[in-house]
């Protein structure tokens, strides 16, 4: 770990193609707040990409970076991988020998979003608990088997860390700030960026009957939620789901289709189809196997449950779904319009 009130600490922050601006600028405003608050630049940051020059981020904007070469002979205390779509395009020989050579000098080494794919594609996460955002979190467990993937914001050790991202990024950059300069100051940056509470290691990406703009959903819809979502591969019966919460299948019925706007049946498949467009773009994984994992009984019903879900057929997501999001002829999870 650093030493404690360091005054000049360095900030490696590596951004792939595709990478997420909003995690990334959150993660290192707490610091911009922490020097300006402190009247001192105690924290200095670098943002570097493989090849330098402007990098187009997942929303279309384009930032400025310095070559990954040009500062190998450079120390920092922390280094941050930052990545989104497709982070395998971004796992470079180039970049995986230098997180490597980073670990090896003692930095403490982070992932943001999809980062954890490439910190653990450089042998960084072995044996270790990691996270990633929920969206990615199936993929990373199929790929990754000797990673203890978590499901929290973010997974901290001494030397380590990896994070959701979004928020959560500055929860853990005002964790860094807490262990490096106190408590004073990572309060003093905390309310200057309007973060009202800095959530603790543990907390889960998405806690169970919290929902942002309030919940006005039955218990009982969210209990067969639970249950649908611990048996994604092996599903149930939707009248033994019922059995389970101990209400009766027509009752279930009519709470789903009156708070969620479709039946039991269409919104378990659904989230099962969901885990498959994760394994389908974010994998190589046979679509055998996809659909043997996401609990369907034979591929041919996966393929069609698939295209009348997104309106096109696995094998041709499995392109389309690795291509940047503002660069897609239509959004995610949203069939094409019909053409008059």
């Amino acid at each position: 770990m650093i030493e404690k009130n360091r005054s000049d600490v360095q900030i490696l922050v590596l951004v792939t193609p595709n990478f997420n601006l909003a995690a990334t600028a959150t993660f290192i405003d707490p610091f911009r707040a922490a020097n300006y608050l402190e009247g001192d630049t105690r924290y200095r940051w670098q943002l570097v990409s493989a090849s330098g020059g402007s990098c187009m981020a997942s929303n279309g904007f384009c930032v400025e970076t310095q070559r990954l070469s040009d500062i190998q002979g450079s120390q920092f205390d922390i280094v941050v991988m930052s990545a989104s779509w497709t982070p395998e395009t971004g796992a470079t020989h180039q970049l995986l020998a230098a997180l490597r050579k980073f670990a090896r000098a003692g930095s403490i080494m982070g992932g943001i979003d999809t980062g954890a794919f490439i910190l653990a594609s450089a042998g960084l996460l072995s044996g270790k608990r990691a996270t990633v955002h929920y969206e990615h979190i199936d993929a990373l467990k199929e790929l990754h088997e000797d990673i203890e993937v978590s499901e929290d914001i973010f997974v901290r050790h001494d030397n380590q860390f990896t994070c959701a991202g979004g928020i959560a990024s500055a929860d853990i950059a005002l964790h860094l700030i807490q262990a490096i300069s106190g408590d004073a100051l990572a309060n003093a940056a905390a309310r200057y960026i309007f973060h009202p509470l800095l959530r603790p290691a543990g907390t889960p990406q998405n806690p169970a009957n919290v929902e942002p703009l309030g919940s006005h959903v039955p218990a009982s819809i969210r209990k067969a939620i639970v249950v649908m979502e611990q048996h994604l591969e092996n599903a149930l019966t939707i009248p033994k789901i019922a059995s389970r919460i101990s209400v009766s299948h027509r009752q279930l019925n009519r709470l789903f289709v009156k708070y969620v706007g479709k039946s039991p049946a269409a919104y378990y498949r659904d989230i099962r189809l969901d885990r498959a467009r994760g394994f389908v773009t974010q994998t190589d994984m046979p679509m055998s196997e996809i659909a043997i994992a996401s609990g369907f009984a034979s591929q041919v019903h996966f393929s069609r449950a698939y295209r009348e879900r997104f309106g096109l057929s696995p094998r041709t997501d499995r392109v389309n779904g690795r291509i940047p999001f503002e660069f897609r002829g239509w959004p995610l999870h949203r069939k094409q319009p019909d053409r008059i």
